[in-house]
């Protein structure tokens, strides 16, 4: 059953702007109170389906609850018994593998990125330019083509993503079971936050961040700055729009080289084309896309079919597009867990701290592209 969150939405937004415009005192206030909601809203949730839900296990799995696993149910007991988490502890595997479920399943956005979960795996190679892979050449000639030109190693170690885990002394009696899910969600919603942040607006390797889609990378010196507009889209119905469209498309279609020159080969970007917008800004431009068909039914719909989504770390009045499958996003290693030596703002409750290595930046400059947002809001005469 999905959480209803009470709070935890606001607050999100709240941390964005400190993010964006805020002090760093003032990012940490807003972080706080956002894991604090989010631990208010996590804990009523839970605490409602104990008084709701039956004890059997059987029953549970027939509505689609968690029964755990006898590693988990032993795991997660000797956390009831010690308290709260070990100095370091690691999580089950099978837990780690549901908490990456939980974070791409509900989540639009990091769906569309198409995040990688690798496991113990915090290394992996991919290549940039695949057309380079295979090279002809005559039979019985010299080998060609240089593959190690065109494969590229990556490491995950180097980004660590850290999530707060408050764990209310009351949640330690419920048992195992429901410990389990509430320190599964808690991680799992407080690293969507993380991981989003990240791979929207994260300031690149030298700050410990993946690099997000709204930046560019210089290919000389390797400095991650904001990424430069593109061009104004006003989303003017008729032909307006589908021209503005089309030069979006031509654009993430224009591959770059290591170098940032062109490839001669174009990206293929039919059906991958990701748009992603503020919540503010998301009405005003499918109400601008809204059309009513002959038989009276309004209709929504844009050119190219992009994929539409969300994100409250895209500034207001800015529209990102991107092109599915050329960001590299991934996590790796396990999930460990120790305990926090500081307080937060949370009474009657242990803190620990989750890590998770990740990384996350686009192949090149050119797969994702930031435009100004001009809508004409004004109501029509006679309307």
């Amino acid at each position: 059953m999905p959480i209803k969150f009470n709070n935890f939405e606001e607050k999100k937004q709240d941390f964005a702007k400190a993010t964006a415009n805020g002090t760093e005192e003032e990012q940490t206030a807003a972080l706080n109170s956002m894991l604090e909601s989010l631990a208010n809203d996590v804990q009523g949730h839970i605490l409602d389906q104990v008084n709701t839900q039956m004890a059997d296990n059987v029953a549970l799995q027939s509505r689609g609850q968690n029964v755990l696993t006898s590693a988990e149910s032993k795991f997660f007991n000797a956390v009831i018994e010690e308290g709260g988490f070990k100095e370091t502890d690691t999580l089950p595997e099978t837990t780690q593998e549901r908490i990456f479920e939980d974070i791409v399943k509900e989540h639009p956005l990091l769906s569309a990125i198409g995040i990688q979960n690798l496991g113990a795996v915090t290394e992996f190679i991919y290549s940039n330019d695949p057309e380079g892979a295979a090279v002809w050449g005559p039979l019985f000639s010299e080998i060609k083509g240089q593959l190690n030109a065109t494969f590229r190693k990556e490491k995950i170690e180097q980004l660590k993503l850290t999530a707060f885990v408050p764990i209310a002394k009351d949640m330690l009696k419920l048992g195992p079971a429901w410990v389990e899910r509430y320190v599964r969600t808690l991680i799992s919603e407080a690293m969507k936050v993380g991981l989003e942040k990240g791979y929207v607006t994260g300031r690149g390797m030298n700050q410990n961040e993946p690099t997000g889609l709204l930046k560019t990378v210089d290919t000389e010196t390797g400095a991650v700055t904001d990424k430069a507009s593109a061009g104004t889209l006003t989303f003017e119905p008729g032909r307006t729009t589908i021209n503005e469209l089309k030069r979006v498309v031509k654009k993430l279609a224009e591959k770059l080289k290591q170098d940032g020159s062109v490839a001669d080969q174009p990206r293929k970007v039919a059906g991958k084309v990701v748009m992603v917008t503020n919540p503010f800004d998301t009405f005003d431009i499918q109400a601008n896309a809204t059309t009513q068909n002959a038989n009276g039914v309004y209709v929504t719909n844009l050119p190219f079919n992009p994929i539409m989504t969300e994100s409250v770390f895209v500034p207001e009045g800015k529209v990102l597009f991107f092109v599915k499958g050329e960001y590299i996003a991934a996590i790796g290693g396990g999930v460990e867990t120790n305990r926090y030596k500081e307080t937060l703002a949370l009474e009657d409750a242990d803190v620990f701290i989750a890590k998770q290595f990740a990384t996350g930046k686009p192949k090149d400059n050119n797969a994702a592209q930031v435009y100004n947002l001009e809508l004409n809001l004004e109501e029509p005469a006679g309307a």
